[in-house]
């Protein structure tokens, strides 16, 4: 018989390439998870595992099982979920994960329409980048969290998580008035010269070209998002700035620092000082969550609230 915690090993050694990571990672020594990964070896009666320099790669056979080891892990998310809606009442305690700018826009009514509905429910946030999410959500730090991803950064393909759609919104380019003003209209639709061309991301992007940038910290998809829009319209930012919270983005625009992207969700309120232009580039907010955890009730109720958050903000689109 497979053991299935050793199954969850295999899986993280799949994604994380090494034995280091993954102890790293599930808060075990690097010789517990070699340990058992061989155990699981003699388990299965065939090679899982080969070296290929510092890595550890997965032989066809380990490929194949960690492709049974997705369905069996999420077939216990779903048993999980079915013992939790047989309890009565949503209690306990709920770990969420949140991107910066969902942090201080959806999460706090989601929170607070969870309190409303479920008082026993214990919601504890934290702050991460999606990029790291589904490594959260596969370690069981997280329960659900608020992720997004950009035109230009879409998100990978991750059979071991589920996601269901919140907001898509269009982003604005934050710059000073002085800098911005005079190619404010350069933003609308379409120019009053000729209303049935708007602007392409190269006429509106190109002439800060040579301007400092602000974008979120390297390694985040929010840097990925400028740096690409950026080589899409033909150039290499050069970036001054690296903040992760938006408001912090339109506020050194707003005084001249530099420009950067501002999801729409996040232009409320705009800095004095700032001229936001709408570009033809979007983000797509989500709630994500293990596969097969869809249903379970205390996650369930989290992604109706953050639905209901979204869906009494003014001005959004969903």
């Amino acid at each position: 018989m497979l053991d299935v915690r050793r199954l969850h090993l295999l899986r993280e050694l799949d994604r994380r390439g090494t034995i280091a990571a993954v102890a790293e990672a599930l808060t075990f020594t690097a010789s517990a998870v070699s340990q058992q990964l061989s155990a699981l070896e003699r388990e299965a009666g065939v090679p899982l595992l080969e070296r290929s320099g510092r890595r550890v790669v997965l032989t066809p056979a380990g490929r194949t099982l960690v492709a049974h080891a997705d369905a069996v892990l999420e077939r216990l998310e779903l048993a999980v979920a079915e013992l939790a809606g047989a309890r009565e009442g949503i209690g306990g305690p709920l770990r969420v994960g949140t991107f910066p700018s969902g942090g201080h826009t959806i999460l706090p009514a989601a929170l607070a329409e969870l309190a409303r509905r479920h008082p026993a429910l214990e919601p504890m946030a934290q702050e991460i980048d999606s990029a790291r999410v589904s490594d959260g959500l596969r370690a069981g730090d997280l329960d659900a969290a608020l992720v997004h991803d950009y035109d230009f950064v879409p998100a990978s393909p991750d059979t071991t998580v589920d996601e269901v759609s919140l907001l898509e919104e269009p982003m604005y380019l934050a710059t000073g008035a002085e800098s911005g003003t005079a190619r404010a209209t350069a933003g609308s639709e379409a120019s009053p010269e000729a209303p049935d061309h708007p602007a392409t991301l190269a006429e509106l992007l190109g002439p800060y070209a040579d301007a400092p940038w602000i974008t979120a910290r390297d390694g985040t998809t929010g840097h990925a998002m400028v740096v690409r829009a950026c080589q899409a319209a033909g150039f290499q930012p050069r970036i001054r700035h690296q903040v992760n919270d938006f408001r912090t983005v339109l506020s050194l625009a707003a005084i001249g620092q530099g420009v950067g992207f501002v999801p729409e969700i996040a232009t409320t309120p705009t800095p004095e000082g700032a001229v936001l232009t709408r570009l033809p580039v979007f983000r797509r907010s989500k709630v994500a969550f293990r596969a097969g955890g869809g249903e379970h009730p205390a996650v369930a109720a989290f992604v109706a609230a953050a639905r209901a958050a979204v869906n009494g903000r003014p001005g959004t689109d969903e």
